[in-house]
C-alpha cells in the first residue's frame, strides 16, 4: 500500500478560519481563543495531554486516535512552529511543545531560513527550503514506509492541496465563528472536485469533514 499525505484532526471555525489574526508567543492562535476550536479533542479518553483517568469514547476519541495511527514522519508550516518570522536571531527556541513534543516521529518545518536539526526525546526537527514535493519525498523516505501527517497551519495545507498531494483530511468544524486570521476555505464545497467528502456531527457539538481524493 502506497504512503499517504493525511491532514488529522485539524480545526476551524464556522467560518473556515484555522487560527486568529495577530499571532504572538503568548497568543499562538492570535486574537483568537482555541478553547472552542480544541476543547472536543481535550475532552476526549485518548487525548495526548490528559494526565487523569477518565475522558469521551466514541466518535470523538476514534478520531482523536485515528491522527497517530500509522504516522512514521510530520511536515509543518514554520507559523505551526512558532511565532518568529526572518532569519533566525538565535536557536534557543525549540517550539511550544516543551521537552517532550507529542510528535514522536521526525518533524520536517518549512522554513525559507533554515537551521540544525535537533531533537528533543524522540521527536527530531528537520528545518527545509524546498517545495511541497521535495519536502513530502523527504519525509516519506524519514516515515520508512508509513504515512505522513500534514500538521498545518493554514498556508501550509493550502500549499499541498494546490500541488494535488493531500491523500486523506479530518477537519473538525467548531461552532464558533472567528471571522478573521488564516482561512482554509470560504465553504468545503470548494474540494469537492478532487475529494469525496463525508459530514459527521459529534454530539460534542463539532461536525467532522472527512475527505477523501477521488
Amino acid at each position: 500500500m502506497s504512503q499517504l499525505l493525511r491532514v488529522q484532526c485539524f480545526n476551524v471555525s464556522r467560518d473556515g478560519f484555522g487560527t486568529g489574526e495577530g499571532q504572538s508567543l503568548e497568543r499562538p492562535f492570535g486574537h483568537a481563543d482555541p478553547t472552542p476550536l480544541f476543547s472536543w479533542r481535550a475532552a476526549t479518553a485518548s487525548f495526548v495531554y490528559r494526565t487523569e483517568p477518565g475522558g469521551s469514547r466514541g466518535l470523538d476519541d476514534y478520531l482523536t486516535r485515528d491522527a497517530e495511527c500509522n504516522i512514521g514522519a510530520e511536515i509543518m508550516g514554520r507559523n505551526k512552529f512558532g511565532p518568529q518570522r526572518g532569519p533566525w536571531k538565535d536557536h534557543e527556541w525549540t517550539g511550544w511543545w516543551g521537552d517532550n513534543p507529542p510528535f514522536h516521529t521526525p518533524v520536517f518545518v518549512l522554513t525559507h531560513h533554515e537551521r540544525p536539526s535537533f531533537t528533543l526525546a524522540d521527536t527530531t526537527f528537520h528545518f527545509l527550503n524546498a517545495s511541497p514535493t521535495e519536502a513530502l519525498t523527504r519525509a516519506k523516505q524519514a516515515a520508512a514506509g508509513r504515512d505522513v501527517r500534514l500538521g498545518g497551519g493554514v498556508a501550509t495545507i493550502r500549499e499541498f492541496l494546490e500541488a494535488d498531494l493531500v491523500d486523506t483530511m479530518h477537519i473538525a468544524v467548531a461552532p464558533v465563528d472567528l471571522h478573521r486570521g488564516e482561512r482554509l476555505w470560504d465553504s468545503p464545497d470548494e474540494l469537492l472536485d478532487r475529494f469525496h467528502l463525508e459530514s459527521v456531527p459529534s454530539p460534542s457539538g463539532v461536525t467532522h469533514l472527512l475527505f477523501w481524493k477521488r
